[in-house]
């Protein structure tokens, strides 16, 4: 990089700009950037014609502008955005990819909390916690307990092993149970690194004591739980999604816990979310719907922006960046 001090912006949504960006990291993006321009929103800058003019680096997270072609010619010096938020599909463009403006993300930060959060829910699912509260809320007596898997013995299934799927992964097999994943797009041998298992969907949820779900929502992805797969859950089995609402047809979904009081869902995402007032998902007995818990919440958020000022911190160092988000990676990502 050159020793000449760069410009940069804040520019994403105003209310959660100290949440994400607090004194610290400010400070810290401040040892490299001149910022002249108090954070503004995407709208914003669209009405300013010459705001972008002199711009090198856009600091940005929720609510970031999209890169156009008219922010883009705006914007001739733009090098580097930093994104302290996860996914950068409705940031990136074809004309940034091709102008090689470079994109780095906190989703890997973000998968951690997520994986968290599933975590917990896979385990609590295993002792079939969440059954046996409604059912002693709904009899005011205590639920008559059942054989519940535990950890030791159980199969634990995970459908995608990107970075949430990969840290999930990491901590599950910390507590000895057995894990299969299915990710078609990562070879058998990178999976057995992370001490899992490769194998089909079908096999997944077919032999899974609990199925978490952690796939992108893409076109092929969509609706890809359906009734076939459900009804193939073994019994007493749980499914839990801290991923898309829309990786599950959800009437399927409702049908099928009708069907078969035996199984589980736990719910932190849904479609749309928040699921609509009057939903099935929150009368149906065997399902508990939690609002997007997973992820990056209250103080959590100043992480990412800790991880995009170290990002900062290793650009102008000419360093690798940890989190640089690239054309090919997009693909199939989240």
């Amino acid at each position: 990089m050159t020793n000449e001090r760069l410009t940069g912006m804040y520019v994403m949504d105003p209310a959660r700009f100290d949440d994400v960006y607090g004194p610290d990291e400010r400070a810290l993006i401040d040892r490299h950037l001149t910022i002249e321009q108090p954070p503004c929103s995407a709208a914003d800058l669209s009405g300013s014609a010459n705001a972008l003019a002199d711009i090198d680096v856009l600091v940005t997270s929720w609510g970031a502008p999209r890169l156009s072609p008219d922010l883009l010619a705006r914007a001739p010096r733009l090098s580097l955005v930093l994104y302290a938020a996860g996914s950068v599909r409705g940031v990136v463009t074809e004309e940034s990819w091709a102008r090689g403006v470079r994109i780095a993300s906190a989703g890997a930060v973000i998968a951690d909390r997520v994986a968290d959060f599933a975590l917990a829910q896979i385990l609590y699912a295993l002792k079939h916690g969440w059954r046996y509260v409604l059912t002693a809320r709904r009899a005011r007596a205590a639920a008559v307990r059942r054989s519940e898997p535990g950890t030791a013995g159980a199969t634990v299934g995970l459908v995608s092993l990107g970075a949430t799927g990969r840290a999930t992964a990491r901590l599950l097999v910390r507590h000895g149970v057995r894990v299969l994943a299915h990710d078609p797009y990562v070879s058998d041998a990178d999976a057995r690194t992370l001490g899992v298992e490769p194998a089909a969907l079908k096999e997944v949820f077919a032999l899974s004591d609990v199925v978490s779900l952690h796939a992108p929502l893409l076109d092929e992805t969509r609706a890809m739980v359906d009734a076939p797969l459900l009804r193939s859950m073994r019994p007493d089995a749980t499914l839990v999604n801290t991923a898309r609402g829309g990786l599950i047809d959800e009437p399927a979904l409702v049908r099928v816990l009708e069907e078969r009081p035996d199984l589980f869902a736990v719910l932190d995402v849904t479609d749309p979310e928040p699921a609509v007032p009057g939903s099935p998902l929150f009368t149906v007995d065997n399902v508990v719907v939690t609002p997007h818990l997973a992820g990056s919440l209250g103080p959590e958020r100043r992480l990412l922006g800790r991880a995009m000022a170290e990002e900062l911190d290793r650009y102008v160092a000419g360093q690798p960046l940890r989190h640089e988000v690239t054309a090919e990676a997009m693909e199939h990502a989240a």
